[in-house]
């Protein structure tokens, strides 16, 4: 059975940005506010970091749901896992996630600056400089015939989309405007050459779009 490279649960604002600029040891999401792109999958009843009962049910939470299935291993840029760039100057950094890391399964970080692979819980990061192709290679082989999720951010979704990997991809837009950062798109008609489309407005205000091959 093939194995599909797909984008999950992607938010962006309407205007096509998956984060602001200055990103930052406290802000993640530079000048954006995280908050406004993710609301719609925190108020679902099968958010992983609810910690009180109830929660919306629907199209929103079927897409939260579905976010770890099939998958065997995730690829992300740099910039995902961490605010450095450049050499490694604080090996010590492990990541956004502190020792439960969400994605339990190895994660592929691409980097100039490799640094020694480690482990937290049931995920093993690694950080590999290669071209999309060859990356995709390693984590196809990781993932033991699971799906591989591409992970983000933006710059590195369509790093993939340029070297034609991808093969599904679900972005939620988000009701709101950055103006400035780091973008997807422009227009979500730029993948229509390659893709087929489905938009499937949610009571949330969010606007989910998905993609598959042509």
């Amino acid at each position: 059975m093939e194995q599909l490279l797909r984008v999950q649960n992607f938010c962006v604002s309407r205007d096509g940005f998956g984060a602001g600029e200055h990103q930052s040891l406290a802000r993640p999401f530079g000048d954006a506010d995280p908050g406004e792109l993710f609301a719609w999958a925190g108020a679902t009843a099968s958010w992983p970091n609810r910690t009180d009962p109830g929660g919306s049910r629907g199209i929103d939470d079927y897409f939260t749901r579905d976010f770890a299935h099939n998958i065997g291993a995730e690829i992300m840029g740099r910039n995902k896992f961490g605010p450095q760039r450049g050499p490694w100057a604080d090996q010590d950094w492990r990541g956004w996630w502190g020792e439960e890391p969400p994605f339990h399964t190895p994660v592929f970080v691409l980097t100039h600056h490799t640094r020694p692979s480690f482990t937290l819980s049931d995920t093993t990061f690694h950080f590999v400089d290669a071209d999309p192709a060859t990356v995709l290679e390693r984590a196809r082989e990781a993932a033991q015939g699971k799906d591989v999720r591409l992970g983000g951010g933006a710059t590195t979704v369509r790093e993939f989309l340029d070297a034609d990997l991808v093969d599904t991809l679900h972005v939620a837009v988000a009701p709101v405007e950055f103006g400035s950062g780091t973008r997807l798109w422009a227009s979500p008609d730029e993948l229509l050459d390659r893709f087929h489309l489905d938009v499937v407005p949610s009571p949330s205000g969010v606007t989910h779009h998905l993609f598959w091959r042509r």
